[in-house]
């Protein structure tokens, strides 16, 4: 890496991932993430909520290791569209749960079990949007990425909305779109490439990139920039857009640099990775992450999900709770009945 690129990402590394976070657009004025969350918020009221999430995490891994991957999604859906409240998990007609861009969304049931067994430990306290956020963290080390500390004392949200999930990038979006949509949730270019980064495992439908494969914008012909050989593998793999693919070619269940790497062989599965390596605003760094070691790559993806895991975080009691099972808002409280007047 050049001196020109190491300056651009030292600049911009925070160093406190928490206290540099940019104010997202429409987010509460009167508290800012660092004013009321906390690495120590279940302290007392659930020493244990950490150690339950890793281990109910851990355990889904080994039975299905594609979960991880699905739960890093699942977090990065929740906070896209109304912070990381926990909306993504609401589970009723028009919720952001049932939009179609959620239509691939997976790993609810892993949620829903670490939900009852804190619930079973501690009653009425940790949220759902906590879980969801340490889940994230937990996935990442399971796939050997880098550990984080997570900080604690989100709410639930009580509102969502499927038309406002549809709006989350589904892989066919320009750069200039993408950038927009980071900075609007107070996310930086270098936080657009560096998320991008978890492709390094997971995996797509076709149907996010079959647009690539033949009469790419009205050509004709595949997309340019797709490798031949990996063209044919792909329309091999995509007799229906269904079909699932994995997103880094290399090392698929890998948490690495390797989907940097890919993509200067023209071997990026989204038009949106693939985008990151050719467009002037994001080149760098991408260059830089493929020049380096690992280290780089991961300090600044745990910085950047720390980022990620402050959007508009709210507070509001009106606007939010501590849901007693995920999937569904509390239910109101019953009224008290008034008492009769007395007659003497």
């Amino acid at each position: 890496m050049n001196q020109f690129e190491l300056h651009m990402v030292s600049a911009i590394l925070p160093q406190n991932p928490v206290k540099d976070l940019v104010k997202p657009l429409g987010a509460p004025s009167i508290l800012s993430p660092q004013d009321f969350l906390s690495l120590s918020y279940y302290q007392k009221t659930c020493p244990a909520a950490e150690e339950i999430i890793h281990r109910k995490m851990k355990a889904w891994f080994l039975k299905d290791y594609t979960l991880a991957a699905s739960i890093i999604r699942l977090h990065f859906h929740d906070c896209a569209v109304r912070g990381c409240d926990a909306s993504i998990l609401l589970n009723h007609r028009n919720s952001e749960r049932r939009a179609y861009a959620s239509k691939t969304l997976r790993g609810f049931q892993v949620i829903d079990e670490i939900k009852a067994e804190l619930e079973r430990k501690c009653p009425k306290t940790v949220s759902c949007a906590d879980i969801l956020t340490a889940a994230a963290r937990d996935a990442t080390l399971l796939l050997g990425g880098p550990f984080w500390e997570v900080t604690f004392g989100r709410k639930d949200g009580k509102t969502s909305i499927a038309k406002e999930a549809d709006l989350v990038p589904q892989g066919r979006e320009n750069v200039t779109a993408l950038i927009d949509f980071f900075q609007e949730r107070g996310l930086s270019i270098l936080d657009l490439v560096v998320l991008s980064g978890s492709h390094t495992i997971g995996r797509s439908s076709c149907y996010s990139f079959m647009h690539r494969l033949a009469n790419y914008k009205g050509t004709g012909r595949p997309d340019p920039t797709l490798d031949r050989q990996y063209l044919r593998n792909l329309t091999g793999s995509c007799k229906w857009s269904s079909n699932l693919v994995n997103l880094d070619i290399t090392t698929p269940k890998t948490f690495d640099v390797e989907y940097y790497n890919n993509l200067g062989k023209k071997k990026g599965l989204l038009s949106t990775d693939q985008e990151l390596y050719s467009d002037p605003r994001t080149a760098p760094f991408v260059s830089a992450f493929t020049d380096q070691q690992p280290d780089l790559f991961f300090n600044q993806f745990a910085a950047s999900m720390v980022n990620l895991g402050n959007i508009l975080v709210y507070t509001a009691p009106k606007e939010s709770e501590i849901r007693l099972d995920c999937n569904y808002v509390n239910p109101a409280p019953r009224k008290k009945k008034a008492n009769p007047p007395r007659r003497d």
